[in-house]
């Protein structure tokens, strides 16, 4: 059976969920003070020992709706652990989502004497294996290294107090599932167990009911829809003039931090090499690159010292990097779900942010079905230099936005949302970029944030 919450007040701050004081200054320390609907919900249940289904977006803040219990009830039950034994495990998806939880709990948790460690492929494991021959407080881990370790026999299950499976429809759509039940069938059966997804399709309920035990059901926003401070916005353009419009598009210097979608790895890099002949510093991230190549990539776009991140959708969920202003889709997805989580990488803790789709003829299918899935048209900038009426005419009842009808700055906001390992200064504003091949700028602002 599931129990849903009732809402609490926007206004309540984090002394209303009865954090033990390390939590709280550590929580106070990164200067947030409101905690997120997630948050407020949450929290008081994981406390109590209740099991949970969220289904939360992320940018909500859900880490930290699991973090700061995991660290309560692990501090006030202190205990050693056991050699190569886990108290709380947490599996998620991606090793990029991996480290951005691990860094979590290390800042929330930083006057705690826990400790955790962070497990994933793509490095060597050896210092994994020796990180937890000790025995550890917390793991953050994805499922193939973890289950690489179980089967060499570096670490045990069987003294887990707490098991979170984050990003579970991610999850089931990377093909994990097989590896969740082997692992959740290592796990005791008395453990408190927390879901979170973005979208509950009939899999993931079906994982619910074995997975939770009378589970609390808290749900911020409902599955596939979008974050309202997006604008979002949609480009006609043929299909070999997207490359071109790219450029044109990325002259605007209220573009601070963009990060684009490709389809492709080579995609990807294509788009990188192209911009990086007009200077336009860029650099992209996906699944050929090497773990150390995509950590320094992230590095320098968190940074500023890149202003384009290019990526697939491996970074279309749980890549948390403040400031970024516009989320470009140079090819759209053909999953509403994907579109949802790429562009729900801006606007992230009470900013405004833009969200621009350039689409060509073979796409008009793929934006089609995300207006409907969204109950929302996507307005439409012509005033661009490759505007694409062909494109354009094969929809009806389109709404025209114009290329300027944008307003500007983000508004601050300190609502707990964004990771603290991830609060960097925002890069300056560039100069001196390459002009357009037809001599025009596409001017896209954002409105300013009400928040």
């Amino acid at each position: 059976m599931l129990t849903d919450t009732i809402t609490c007040s926007p206004q309540d701050g984090f002394g209303t969920l009865n954090l033990i004081k390390p939590i709280h200054r550590a929580v106070r320390e990164e200067e947030y003070t409101l905690p997120t609907p997630i948050q407020k919900q949450a929290v008081p249940h994981l406390l109590q020992g209740r099991d949970l289904l969220g289904c939360a977006q992320t940018g909500t803040g859900k880490t930290a709706a699991f973090a700061l219990p995991i660290l309560q009830r692990l501090a006030e039950n202190p205990q050693v652990p056991d050699s190569k034994s886990v108290r709380a495990l947490v599996l998620t998806p991606t090793r990029e989502l991996a480290v951005q939880i691990s860094e979590s709990f290390k800042v929330y948790g930083r006057y705690l004497k826990l400790n955790q460690t962070v497990i994933y492929g793509g490095v060597r494991p050896k210092p994994q294996i020796h990180s937890l021959k000790r025995g550890v407080d917390i793991l953050v881990a994805t499922p193939g290294r973890l289950l690489d370790l179980l089967n060499q026999r570096c670490l045990r299950l069987d003294k887990i107090d707490m098991f979170v499976l984050d990003e579970a429809d991610r999850m089931l759509d990377m093909g994990f599932l097989p590896d969740i039940k082997k692992i959740y069938s290592m796990v005791p059966k008395s453990r408190q167990s927390i879901l979170f997804s973005a979208t509950l399709p009939d899999e993931i309920l079906r994982l619910t009911r074995d997975f939770l035990n009378d589970p609390v059901k808290i749900t911020v926003n409902p599955p596939a829809s979008t974050v309202e401070k997006i604008e979002q916005r949609v480009l006609f353009v043929d299909r070999e003039n997207k490359g071109a419009l790219l450029e044109s598009v990325l002259q605007d210097e209220s573009i601070e931090r963009a990060l684009i979608f490709a389809r492709t790895k080579h995609g990807a890099n294509k788009i990188v090499k192209n911009l990086n002949k007009v200077r336009v510093k860029a650099d992209a991230i996906h699944g050929n690159k090497s773990q150390p190549a995509r950590m320094e990539a992230l590095k320098k776009f968190r940074e500023g010292k890149v202003r384009v991140l290019v990526a697939t959708d491996i970074a279309s969920r749980g890549l948390d990097v403040e400031g970024i202003t516009h989320v470009i889709n140079f090819e759209l997805p053909n999953e509403v779900e994907s579109y949802v989580h790429r562009i729900g990488r801006t606007a992230r803790a009470g900013a405004a942010g833009m969200a621009l789709s350039f689409c060509d003829a073979g796409e008009r299918g793929y934006l089609k079905n995300i207006e409907r899935t969204i109950n929302r048209v996507v307005k439409v900038v012509d005033d661009h230099p490759y505007h694409s009426q062909t494109v354009a005419s094969k929809g009806k009842n389109r709404n025209g936005a114009g290329g300027k009808a944008f307003g500007n700055r983000k508004a601050k906001n300190n609502n707990f949302t964004s990771r603290p390992a991830e609060r960097t200064r925002k890069p300056s504003g560039r100069k001196n970029h390459p002009a357009a091949k037809q001599g025009k700028i596409v001017r896209l602002r954002r409105r300013p944030s009400k928040s």
